[in-house]
């Protein structure tokens, strides 16, 4: 395992933050010099938490070029350690998510790549999740290690050719510096902070292609569809400055992706989608960005044959048994991974009654993961990674007086009442059908 320690090396010109600040507020480019010189700054602790706010948020308000963040990308990256897999001849190709309700797609894509023959180095930051994150699901698999090493993680891609797990802190430092600013400072929608963060973290972590996922709608943390319309080209614009492979597709999420939304719940449904089940909007999303990542790995070249690549991994089992690999390596097991019927179901089940005869209008995602999460943290205090909904009636469904939106299963009663508050006033019906969301919104290259 070769890992490469690059170091950034101080400029001998030093402006004053004040300076730089006010650079950015006139709204004013960066030089190369200027980059390097704040990029250190922050990851030595050099420059005030006062001063390194007020950078942000001029950032925030002004913007950066492609070119200035592709700057900052680059310093970020020789900020910490880069992974050399240049041992393993097989292309490498990371996911990238902004995160949405009820989005199994990573664990899925991740066992389909490799079985593709397509390296996929899934290190999943903070960044990638909403609400219920990647790591909370696979932990619902007992034993399951989401923490390695990064010599266990380079061993892991040689080996099996995919592994998820937690970002190590010795890949882009700097960012989590950064990182925490923008959240204190109400400032994690910029576009170029976002976008530095994503391409510095993803090839320093061994990538060589990079396919991304902009979900816009309530279930996001994007809210407007022009603002991920516009995350989706700066952060493909300034992979092609830095030199990268990069395509993004823009998604709505203004409804839970698939038919459940919860920890264990979502694994299995994973797992019953590797076998060759699944609800259609899963299955359009997950061959859409399948054939994205086989055709830019080079593995498919047309359109027609990384379709086929897709749907012959998951027809022949060999994407199933790459993700029950891939869970082995970490040390995870459980009955129900190969056997549906052994899942732990918990001890309750009750339906969300539609309180009227209509179409299903308007789904809060949002809250239908927030409903969710105070299922499974009950008043008792201990976590439960088992409890969830299922057969989630999507938007454009007619249903009867009493017919169940959703189906609640959980143990702890305590914890129903808040939830049920939250899972209510997520739908909305309506007399008229509704025209039903388009999945895909823009493919951006």
């Amino acid at each position: 395992m070769a890992i490469k320690k690059i170091s950034g090396l101080k400029t001998q010109i030093k402006p004053s933050y004040t300076y730089l600040i006010q650079k950015k507020i006139d709204g004013n480019e960066f030089t190369e010099e200027e980059v390097r010189f704040l990029v250190d700054s922050i990851l030595d602790g050099d420059i005030p938490d006062y001063q390194m706010s007020a950078l942000i948020m001029a950032i925030f308000f002004k913007d950066m070029s492609a070119i200035e963040t592709a700057m900052f990308a680059e310093e970020m990256i020789l900020t910490g350690e880069v992974l050399d897999l240049s041992n393993i001849t097989r292309p490498k190709v990371a996911k990238y998510s902004t995160g949405g309700v009820g989005d199994k797609t990573t664990i899925i894509l991740t066992a389909i790549a490799a079985a593709c023959g397509v390296v996929m180095p899934s290190m999943i930051s903070q960044d990638e999740d909403f609400v219920i994150s990647v790591h909370d699901k696979l932990s619902s698999i007992p034993g399951f290690k989401s923490s390695l090493s990064l010599e266990e993680f380079t061993k892991q891609l040689e080996k099996v050719g995919c592994a998820i797990c937690k970002y190590d802190s010795r890949i882009s430092p700097s960012d989590d510096i950064i990182y925490k600013m923008r959240h204190n400072t109400a400032t994690i929608p910029s576009l170029p902070l976002i976008t530095s963060s994503v391409l510095s973290k993803k090839f320093a972590a061994g990538a060589e292609g990079l396919v991304v996922d902009v979900k816009w709608g309530n279930g996001s943390f994007l809210h407007d569809i022009e603002q991920a319309k516009q995350l989706a080209r700066t952060i493909t614009r300034v992979a092609r400055v830095m030199k990268r492979k990069c395509v993004a597709l823009v998604t709505d999420i203004n409804q839970p992706l698939g038919d459940c939304v919860g920890e264990g719940f979502e694994i299995l449904e994973a797992v019953k989608f590797l076998k060759g089940e699944g609800s259609e909007d899963m299955k359009d999303l997950v061959m859409r960005l399948g054939m994205e990542i086989v055709r830019q790995a080079g593995v498919a070249g047309s359109t027609l044959a990384s379709k086929q690549a897709v749907e012959r991994v998951i027809e022949d089992g060999s994407a199933y048994k790459k993700f029950l690999e891939m869970v082995k390596a970490q040390g995870g097991s459980a009955p129900w991974l190969t056997d549906p019927e052994k899942y732990p179901m918990p001890k309750h089940t009750r339906k969300l009654p539609a309180p009227k005869r209509g179409y299903v209008h308007n789904i809060n995602a949002g809250m239908i993961a927030r409903g969710v999460q105070l299922l499974s943290n009950g008043k008792n205090g201990k976590h439960d990674p088992y409890v969830g909904i299922t057969e989630i009636k999507k938007i454009g469904t007619q249903v009867k007086l009493g017919e169940p939106l959703l189906m609640i299963h959980y143990n702890d009663e305590s914890s129903l009442d808040s939830a049920m508050d939250y899972l209510r006033n997520a739908y909305r019906l309506a007399p008229r059908r509704p025209n039903p969301p388009q999945l895909f919104v823009e493919r951006v290259a």
